[in-house]
């Protein structure tokens, strides 16, 4: 997405503020890691990520207390960036159950647990490989959470999706877009309206690759369960069905499945 409403100059320092961090406090040990070391063992290098990264949380509980080589600076344009991406996740949250037809609140709601939405940032570097053949930057896999708003490089190349049967080049980010990503627990809550989508990482030559992945997860404790208006009715009579059917026939059969939910709950009991 490009019209998020989010200050560009403060994805600008963001990306500005890791990309110093990285290069003064973590590509040498990269360098000198058994990871780099093991690139000539092709069966160790299948199973390894080319990539070095650390995780922020920031809500509900801060870890950024964990990073005492944090500039303030760093701390409080991260933390700015955080608040108006938050709301970026929000208002997508919305349109999603907008498009779903569910209470515009429902998405943040069921992600809200007992103190809120866990958020929470990856940020992660995927160095120049002398052999990117042997190796991947990150493995494939979908996503365990629910909204992701990915910040990326805007020059070198890597994120790939999987989908119909095929692989996708995801091209650099220009103009500080927001590449957005569906996890896990959205497809359950939709019912797989919305799929999480298996993606990775690839190295590469030319260049190391940023990425600044936040997560609008759900809280720790929150209970997800498929939207009721998404699932389809279970445990009803098929001769309940036809007596609706006969009076309902001709028209939409949203509503007719909607009725047969109430029959299926009163036939177990529930209501």
């Amino acid at each position: 997405i490009e019209n998020h409403g989010i200050n560009t100059n403060l994805m600008v320092k963001v990306k500005h503020f890791i990309d110093n961090y990285y290069e003064e406090n973590l590509m040498d040990n990269f360098y000198e890691s058994e990871i780099t070391k093991a690139l000539d063992n092709k069966e160790f290098a299948a199973n390894t990520d080319w990539e070095t990264s650390f995780f922020i949380s920031h809500r509900p509980d801060s870890n950024m207390d964990r990073f005492p080589d944090f500039s303030d600076e760093l701390r409080e344009t991260m933390n700015k960036y955080i608040d108006e991406l938050v709301s970026v996740a929000e208002k997508l949250s919305e349109l999603m159950c907008e498009n779903l037809g569910l209470d515009h609140g429902f998405i943040k709601e069921s992600f809200f647990g007992t103190k809120g939405p866990s958020i929470g940032t990856k940020v992660a570097k995927y160095p120049e490989c002398s052999n990117p053949e042997v190796v991947r930057g990150l493995r494939e896999h979908s996503d365990a959470g629910g909204i992701i708003l990915l910040l990326q490089d805007d020059q070198v190349p890597g994120l790939e999706f999987f989908k119909d049967d095929k692989w996708f080049k995801i091209p650099p980010s220009k103009n500080n877009t927001i590449f957005v990503n569906i996890g896990d627990q959205v497809e359950v809550l939709s019912n797989g309206r919305y799929k999480s989508i298996v993606h990775r990482v690839m190295a590469g030559k030319s260049g190391s690759r940023l990425s600044i992945a936040t997560f609008y997860n759900p809280a720790g404790d929150a209970v997800i369960s498929p939207a009721s208006k998404l699932l389809y009715p279970a445990d009803y009579c098929f001769k309940d069905y036809l007596k609706l059917y006969s009076s309902t026939k001709f028209l939409e059969k949203g509503p007719r499945f909607e009725t047969m939910k109430n029959v299926g709950n009163a036939h177990l009991g529930f209501e």
